[in-house]
């Protein structure tokens, strides 16, 4: 059986793709920031803050113990504030980079070595262009980094296959956290997830837009 990790496994798209997965007989390993959110999983579970390199650490750690090659890696963290530059803190600023780009960077250092060769490394982006919106200026901007960072990654490591997801609107909690109206199109995060099993399946190495 193959081996897959999920990283923000407590959110909505984290959980749609942990529970197809494990559905598709896949052994995940689902991490999160508080276990109490992801205890309901179907699989083994693990804590770590990703704006922490030592939770990270001790969590890949962890994972270790289970599998000495993960053939899927999948970075779900994600976080968003609706609050324009001259009300931003600088912990609300940190806060939203942590998780959209300096968590992927964190876990995918730490992470490498447990992957294999040819290992597949999806990331759930957004159609940063589209939320260059006022109070949106550390979401646009970590989503934007999130894409640079996944390019020099591809370049950096040819054995395996790297993928940025970009969505549309997906019906989350995000919505509750940010002053506009869930359009009527939004996909289901279950259709996240069956994207990134497509995915995985063809071995997509490129950006792709929902």
């Amino acid at each position: 059986m193959s081996w897959a990790m999920v990283w923000g496994a407590n959110g909505s798209i984290g959980r749609a793709i942990v529970k197809q997965l494990h559905d598709a007989n896949w052994n995940v390993i689902g991490i999160a920031h508080h276990y109490a959110e992801i205890e309901n999983l179907s699989a083994p579970l693990l804590t770590a803050d990703v704006a922490s390199a030592r939770e990270i650490a001790q969590a890949v750690a962890a994972a270790s113990q289970e599998t000495d090659a993960l053939d899927l890696f999948v970075y779900a963290v994600g976080d968003i504030a609706s609050e324009k530059v001259n009300a931003t803190s600088a912990d609300a600023w940190t806060r939203i980079l942590d998780a959209n780009l300096n968590g992927a960077f964190l876990t995918t250092h730490y992470s490498l070595p447990l992957l294999a060769q040819n290992a597949h490394l999806i990331y759930i982006g957004a159609v940063s262009e589209k939320m260059r919106l006022p109070g949106l200026s550390a979401y646009a901007a970590s989503k934007a980094g999130l894409e640079a960072f996944v390019d020099a990654l591809r370049k950096e490591e040819r054995s395996k296959k790297i993928t940025l997801v970009r969505p549309g609107a997906v019906a989350t909690d995000f919505w509750k956290k940010v002053p506009f109206k869930l359009p009527p199109n939004a996909l289901p995060p279950d259709a996240v997830a069956e994207k990134i099993l497509e995915l995985y399946a063809s071995g997509t190495n490129s950006t792709i837009d929902m």
